[in-house]
Formats: structure tokens, sequence, C-alpha cells
């Protein structure tokens, strides 16, 4: 079947599965001081978090399997009963908190089943400082129940010390009802395009846009996160130059967000079709660093100009099929 020349759906040939998967560290391998700096590794996550160093992590990105029954990646999972899945994710966080520096920032993903094994778990090692809901909507509707359109992330922190830069994560809104004194805008601003606020982040999220077949970054994995929400998690609770990990990778949105906002990166995938998707996508990231709705150094509101802009914009320099340097 014939892709439309409007799907950006990102896939792999054979040869570039071939390819990419050169450039995979294998879990469980021994690696020399700081050789897994920006890397994937490929394997499971408590094996491969064993050989990593202690206190290296700014900035831990958690999005586990949730518990649900569903089929993925070849692997079957079952839910859980609370309790059972509380355990898990004692296991899950167990084989990576020794990696956290002592100011590190930590956000686990989940949904409104999971949220007390979430909080459980989280207050046996971190600080937990709120929970952010963002909207999801994607997904079809329910005849006998709610539609469940959103998701949450836990923020945490190690400690009373942290990072957590705000003004790198206000939002631009629409003026809707602009207000003046002496005829000149109060808190909001004119232009061409329209008049807009400067807003402080809030814990409920309603400007992302889950990833479709025309955006660029869309990939096939079925949960995949969007680049916009781990831009603002990123910004958020790293400077550039720290370490950003994700113990579950999935097709590479963290690794990929991080090195757009020069922010070093690691991450952890089960799949090796994945894991090779994110090398494609951390590829293409060399050349292409934009985030959709985020531009002029401010998050804008889903579906203003600016953020539609970013989307329409087209890349200078396409990437082609063409083997990594190094690789051959």
């Amino acid at each position: 079947m014939t892709k439309s020349d409007r799907n950006k759906t990102i896939e792999l040939s054979a040869a570039e599965l071939k390819l990419y998967k050169r450039a995979l560290l294998k879990a469980g391998t021994a690696l020399p001081p700081d050789s897994w700096l920006n890397k994937t590794i490929c394997g499971e996550m408590e094996t491969a978090a064993k050989a990593l160093p202690e206190s290296f992590v700014d900035l831990l990105f958690l999005d586990p399997p949730y518990n649900l029954d569903r089929e993925f990646a070849g692997l079957k999972f079952k839910e859980l009963s609370m309790e059972e899945y509380a355990a898990m994710l004692d296991k899950w966080i167990g084989a990576v908190v020794h990696t956290l520096k002592p100011d590190a920032s930590i956000y686990i993903c989940g949904d409104w089943r999971s949220a007390a094994a979430i909080q459980t778990i989280a207050e046996k090692y971190f600080i937990i400082r709120n929970r952010i809901t963002w909207q999801r909507e994607k997904g079809r509707g329910a005849k006998a129940n709610w539609k469940n359109s959103s998701e949450d992330i836990w923020f945490c922190t190690m400690g009373k010390d942290y990072k957590f830069n705000v003004d790198a994560v206000k939002e631009k809104r629409k003026v809707i009802a602009p207000y003046r004194i002496d005829d000149k805008p109060k808190d909001w601003e004119e232009t061409p395009d329209g008049n807009f606020r400067l807003t402080h982040p809030s814990n409920i999220w309603t400007d992302i846009t889950v990833p479709y077949w025309s955006m660029p970054e869309n990939t096939t994995h079925p949960t995949q996160k969007p680049e916009k929400l781990l831009a603002k998690i990123i910004l958020a609770s790293s400077n550039e130059g720290d370490v950003v990990f994700d113990p579950f990778l999935g097709s590479g949105t963290t690794s990929v967000a991080a090195k757009k906002l020069n922010r070093n990166y690691l991450g952890i995938e089960l799949s090796e079709d994945f894991a090779c998707v994110a090398e494609k996508r951390l590829k293409i990231a060399e050349q292409d660093k934009r985030i959709q709705g985020y531009e002029d150094g401010v998050f804008w509101e889903r579906n203003t100009l600016k953020e539609q802009g970013n989307k329409k914009k087209t890349t200078k320099n396409k990437i082609k099929n063409d083997p990594l340097p190094g690789f051959l």
C-alpha cells in the first residue's frame, strides 16, 4: 500500500533496520566510562540499569507499561491488581534510582487506574511535588462511561533542592478580553498576528497534540508521547548539558527532545525495532531541531498562528535514506 504524500510517519526499511542496529548498545554489556552517554541501549531495563554508574542523571522520565491488558511489540501485558502493579513499579524504580543525582527531578506517567500505585511507590523514593494532567484527545468514545481522554504525570524530586525553570515553560495564549490602562495593554501584547499574553505553566495541559500521520514526528508506536510534552518537562527541570534518562524509551521522543534542546540523553528500549526508530529520529534531529508548538522561546497555545506555522514549515535539509556516517 502506497503512503500518501502527506503521511509523514517515520518508518524503517529493511536496510535501515540493519544499519541502525549497529548504533545500539546491548543491555548487560560492560560499558567503558561515558560510552553510554547520548546512546540507546536495547534490552531489558533492569539488566541495562545494573551496568549504569551512580548519580549521573539530572532528569528521569518514566513512562512504564500501563496497567492494562494489551499486546505490544510481541509481548503480552495482563492487568494486575493495584498491589501487584505497585510491586512492579517498585522493581522498575528501584532499578534506576541509583543513577539519580541528589537534585534530580523525576516524572512518572500513568493513567487514573494506576494513580494509587504510583503515589504509593513514588512516596517511597521521592518527594512528590505535583501531578500534571494532560489532555489526550485520541481514542474512541464510550457508550456507558466517560471517554478517557487524559493521562497523568507525577512530578517528583530526590530532595528539597531541584531545578525548575519557570520562565522557560511559559505559554503564549490568545487574549480573549484584552484589558487596557490609559489605552495601553495590561500584561499582554499587540502583534500583527493578534493579541497574546504569556502565562505561567499550570498542572493542566490542554495544548498538547498527540502525534498523528501528517506530523513529521509521528511513528508507528501505539503510545508515542508528543515532543512538545517532553520539551515542557525538559526545559522546566534541566539545563543545557544536563543528562535526561528514559528507561522505557519507546520510539525515542525523550531522547529526541533532549537532543533538540541541547541536553545529553540516554534511553533504554526493549524492542529492537523501536530502538532503531529512535536512532533514525535522532539522526533526523541533527538537521531539524524544530518542536511543534514551541517557537521564539515560548510554548504557543494550540491552533494559534505560530503553533500552526511551526507545523507547516518545510525542512530545509531533507533526510535521505543514506547510511549513517561511521556505520559502514
